[in-house]
């Protein structure tokens, strides 16, 4: 088969391929082409002219229309996997966690950086009482990541956070600090700052400020900033 492969001619006729040219006594041999070569040659004519007819008299598809299905292919791989990269989460993405997990892991991160202003039950000392309705620039999850990622008033006192932790662990302890409304604390804080309302709640609300009235549509677009801490 090997043989076969090569159609050479053995040792001992190989006087009948002689040429009749001679260099200082070196002799030429007219062997044929090795099959597999001369199979090799053709293949690549017959992708020359199928490549020629597709892609230069068909114009079946250029670079540029590959270039962007590619694009469109890792866009799209890019968007799935960025479903589960939760330290690619921001302001404009968070979402209330409600796994015990995360819940849990925001507790721990609150109890070692936020409860020496806040104290452990919300209450509020340096920092605003975190168990009531009133948020001094604005509550709900997304402005509550924003505090803590940017840092409250300038001057205020905290610092912004997104040095310290990752985005999913200002998930986790914004969506834990959400968990205080409602609570009671052993000394709260009085209220500071006004009264917030869910833009997105399902109904018109009027709720009774001692300062103001404030009243919220749900059909309103809000734009969201910051957060209660200071």
């Amino acid at each position: 088969m090997y043989k076969k492969s090569l159609d050479s001619k053995p040792i001992e006729s190989e006087h009948e391929i002689v040429l009749d040219h001679n260099y200082d006594g070196i002799q030429e041999l007219d062997n044929n082409l090795p099959p597999w070569w001369l199979y090799m040659f053709y293949a690549t004519i017959i992708f020359g002219v199928v490549y020629l007819a597709r892609f230069h008299v068909f114009n079946e598809y250029d670079q540029a229309s590959e270039f962007e299905t590619e694009m469109e292919i890792a866009r799209a791989q890019v968007e799935e996997w960025k479903k589960t990269a939760k330290d690619l989460i921001d302001v404009n993405t968070v979402t209330l966690l409600t796994d015990a997990s995360d819940l849990n892991a925001g507790k721990e991160i609150f109890n070692q950086n936020c409860a020496a202003c806040h104290k452990v039950d919300g209450g509020g000392g340096i920092g605003p009482n975190l168990t009531d309705s009133y948020w001094i620039l604005g509550g709900g999850i997304k402005n509550i990541f924003n505090t803590i990622s940017e840092g409250g008033r300038s001057g205020k006192g905290m610092v912004p956070w997104k040095t310290e932790l990752k985005p999913a662990q200002i998930a986790q302890v914004a969506s834990y600090v959400m968990q205080f409304e409602g609570t009671t604390p052993a000394e709260p804080k009085e209220p500071q700052g006004e009264i917030w309302n869910n833009p997105d709640a399902p109904d018109k609300m009027i709720i009774e400020n001692p300062a103001k009235t404030i009243v919220t549509d749900s059909l309103q677009n809000s734009v969201v900033t910051n957060s209660k801490f200071n």
